[in-house]
C-alpha cells in the first residue's frame, strides 16, 4: 500500500464546495486471473482486477492512493480500513473529500442526494458532480500516461500492486515537471462508474451536507439576482433606446410632411 499524505494548504475550489481536500474513487485495473483464491478477484463486470483507491488533487496529482484489494471488494469498505480514513476519523486531516454514492456519508466525506427533491438539492448534486469529476479526469490521464493499467498487467496481483503505486509516483513526477496529458478522451473521462448507493444513518454527514445545498445554493440564487437585475437593466436601455428612435423618426417625418404641405 502506498499513502501520500494529502497537503493541508491543498485546496479544489471549482463549484463553490467550501474546504474540500481531494476527490475519492475507486477503479478497476485488469490484471490476469491468479492462482490463489482467483474467486476474489473478480469484480462485477466479469474480469479479474484490482481495485485501487486514489485520492487526487486540483492538478490531477495523485495524493493518496491504497493498491492491495481484490476486485471485488466495494469501494465503501476500502476507504474504511484505510489509514486515510483512520487519520480524517481522529481530526489529523482538516477539510473533507467528495465521493460518489457508494460511499457513506461522513462529516468529511460529502456525497450527493440520492433522491433530491428540492431545487437546492439539485444544485448541490451539480456542483459536487462538477468537483468530483477530477478524480475521473486523474484516472484518464494515468491510464493513457502508461497504457498498461488500462489494458491488463500480466502480473499476480502482488506485483501487479506495485506496479500500481510506481505508475502513481512517476505519473506525480510528471505532474510536478510540468509533463502534463491532455484530458480530452470522453471515452475514460467524465464517466462515473454505476455504484449502490450507501446510506451512513450514523455521525452527523446529513447535518453538514443539509447545511453546504442552501448555502450554495444562496449564492446561486443571489448571482443570478444580479444577472436577471443586469438584464433587466440591459432590455430597459435597448427599449427606451428603441423608443426615442422611433419618437424622433415620428418627429421627423412630421416635420418633413408640414414643409411639404405648409
Amino acid at each position: 500500500m502506498m499513502k501520500v499524505n494529502i497537503c493541508r494548504k491543498c485546496r479544489i475550489c471549482v463549484s463553490g464546495f467550501p474546504n474540500v481536500v481531494g476527490c475519492v474513487d475507486g477503479t478497476q485495473i485488469k490484471i490476469k486471473a491468479p492462482n490463489v483464491n482467483e474467486g476474489e478477484y473478480v469484480n462485477r463486470k466479469g474480469f479479474h482486477s484490482l481495485n485501487v483507491q486514489m485520492v487526487c488533487g486540483p492538478d490531477f496529482c495523485i495524493t493518496n492512493v491504497v493498491a492491495k484489494w481484490p476486485g471485488s471488494v466495494h469501494d465503501s469498505r476500502i476507504f474504511k480500513e484505510s489509514v486515510l480514513c483512520r487519520e480524517f476519523e481522529n481530526g489529523h486531516i482538516q477539510g473533507m473529500l467528495l465521493g460518489d454514492s457508494g460511499y457513506s456519508l461522513k462529516t468529511y466525506l460529502m456525497t450527493p442526494y440520492l433522491n433530491p427533491t428540492e431545487a437546492h438539492m439539485q444544485r448541490y448534486n451539480t456542483a459536487h458532480c462538477r468537483t468530483r469529476v477530477l478524480i475521473e479526469q486523474t484516472f484518464g490521464v494515468l491510464k493513457r500516461r502508461f497504457s498498461c493499467l488500462h489494458s491488463e498487467l500480466r502480473l499476480s496481483p502482488q506485483r501487479a500492486c506495485v506496479a500500481v503505486v510506481a505508475c502513481c509516483v512517476l505519473h506525480n513526477i510528471g505532474i510536478n515537471r510540468g509533463d502534463i496529458i491532455s484530458n480530452s478522451d470522453d471515452n475514460d473521462l467524465n464517466v462515473a462508474e454505476d455504484v449502490d448507493g450507501v446510506v451512513d444513518m450514523g455521525g452527523n454527514g446529513k447535518t453538514v451536507r443539509d447545511h453546504i445545498a442552501p448555502s450554495n445554493t444562496s449564492k446561486c440564487i443571489s448571482l443570478m439576482s444580479l444577472l436577471l437585475f443586469l438584464l433587466g437593466g440591459f432590455l430597459s436601455a435597448i427599449c427606451w433606446t428603441g423608443t426615442l428612435v422611433l419618437v424622433h423618426a415620428v418627429l421627423h417625418e412630421a416635420s418633413s410632411d408640414s414643409g411639404r404641405w405648409g
